[in-house]
Formats: structure tokens, C-alpha cells, sequence
């Protein structure tokens, strides 16, 4: 989980590397939390399509395939 902490140091590196630019470690810890944060980005997607269900103005069930099937795929985990 990103917490407000990581957010902050994630936008506290952004802006210095746009004004004087990043160390090579400030560089390896941006990559680091960036990829943290697209992670949890992800799984969060992943959980609310996993809820979803669509439906038409007739009532009938039209969920997408491919929405059906993570869903399968998550009942089984």
C-alpha cells in the first residue's frame, strides 16, 4: 500500500529532478516507488473490475467476457 508518506517523497523526487535532477540513488528510490505505486494502481483496477457487473436497460447481464473471467479467476484464489 502507498501510504501519504511515500506519496510525498514520490512528488518531493519528482519536482527536484525537474529544478537540479537526481542522484543516482534518489534515481534508484523514484524507480522504486513509482513501480510501487503502479502496483497498487493495478491491483486497485483489478479489485473494482472484479466487483463489476454490467447491466443493459433490458436487465440483461452484458459483463464483458474478459471481466467474467478474472472474476473466475478470483473466486478460485
Amino acid at each position: 500500500m502507498i501510504t501519504k508518506q511515500k506519496l510525498a517523497r514520490i512528488n518531493e523526487l519528482s519536482k527536484k529532478a525537474k529544478s537540479t535532477g537526481l542522484t543516482e540513488e534518489e534515481k534508484a528510490e523514484q524507480k522504486q516507488l513509482r513501480q510501487e505505486y503502479l502496483k497498487n494502481v493495478r491491483e486497485s483496477f483489478t479489485n473494482q473490475l472484479s466487483t463489476m457487473t454490467v447491466i443493459d436497460p433490458a436487465g440483461n447481464d452484458v459483463t464483458p467476457a474478459k471481466v467474467k473471467e478474472l472474476q473466475e479467476r478470483r473466486k478460485k484464489h
